[in-house]
C-alpha cells in the first residue's frame, strides 16, 4: 500500500525515518538535524548504501564516480552516527536516514520546526508519526494506538488530516499507511518516490549512537 509514495519500504527495506519541512533548503535542514555545520556532499541512494555497507573497507572501484579522498575527509566512513540524505520538492524539504532512528529524536524534530512545521515519518520495525509547529511537538503517536498521543496539542493535526476518521474507517493493520497518506496529502508533503532517485546532499552526522 502506497508504494508509490515517498518514502516507502520498496525503496528502504530494512526501514526508514524522515523528516519534511517546509522552507528550509536540504543544506540547512542537514545542519539542523545534526546540530552543527557538517561536511556535505552529494550522494545517490545506491552510493550512499555502499559507503555506509562498506565503511572503511571502501574502494574507488565501489563508487567510481566519487572522489574517495573527499568521503574520507567528510567523515562520511565514521559509523558513529547516521548517513543521511536531503532533497527538495516544491515548498518542501526532507531527509532521510536508511533503517536507523535518529531523526525521530524529539530534540531533532524540535530543532527543525524551528520557525516552520516539520512532520516526522518512522517505519523501524516499529512505526511513529510527529508533528511539530515552531519547536514544539504537537502530535507524536503510533498510528495503531492514536489515542495514546504524546504531543502537547493533538487536535492540531488532527483537525489538519482528518487521519483520525480515516484510521476508524480503514483496516488496524494499515494504520500506519493510512495516516501518513492522509497526514502527507492534507500538508502538501505527499511526494513521488521517484524524488530519491536523483543525487542529494548527504551528511554523516558523528557521535549520535
Amino acid at each position: 500500500m502506497n508504494s508509490e509514495l515517498f518514502p516507502n519500504s520498496q525503496l528502504y527495506d530494512s526501514g526508514y525515518c524522515v523528516i519534511f519541512t517546509k522552507h528550509v533548503p536540504p543544506a540547512d535542514l542537514l545542519s539542523r538535524v545534526a546540530g552543527r555545520a557538517v561536511t556535505q556532499l552529494s550522494l545517490n541512494r545506491l552510493e550512499a548504501e555502499i559507503i555506509e555497507a562498506q565503511g572503511e573497507e571502501i574502494e574507488e572501484e565501489d563508487v567510481p564516480e566519487l572522489d574517495l579522498d573527499e568521503i574520507r575527509d567528510g567523515g562520511f566512513l565514521d559509523s558513529s552516527g547516521p548517513l543521511v540524505r536531503s532533497g527538495t520538492h516544491g515548498d518542501w524539504s526532507f531527509v532521510v536516514e536508511p533503517s536507523g532512528s535518529y531523526l525521530a529524536r524529539d530534540e531533532v524534530i524540535s530543532a527543525v520546526s524551528q520557525g516552520t512545521v516539520a512532520l516526522s515519518l518512522r517505519e523501524t520495525g516499529s512505526t511513529w508519526i510527529a508533528y511539530a509547529e515552531y519547536g514544539t511537538i504537537l502530535s507524536s503517536l503510533d498510528p495503531l494506538f492514536p489515542e495514546q498521543d504524546y504531543g502537547k496539542r493533538p487536535e492540531v493535526l488532527a483537525n489538519l488530516s482528518g487521519f483520525r476518521t480515516a484510521l476508524d474507517a480503514g483496516d488496524r493493520s494499515d494504520a500506519y499507511e493510512i495516516a501518513r497518506r492522509r497526514i502527507q496529502e492534507a500538508l502538501g508533503c505527499a511526494i513521488r518516490q521517484e524524488v530519491d532517485d536523483a543525487r542529494l546532499l548527504a551528511a554523516r552526522i558523528p557521535d549520535v549512537y
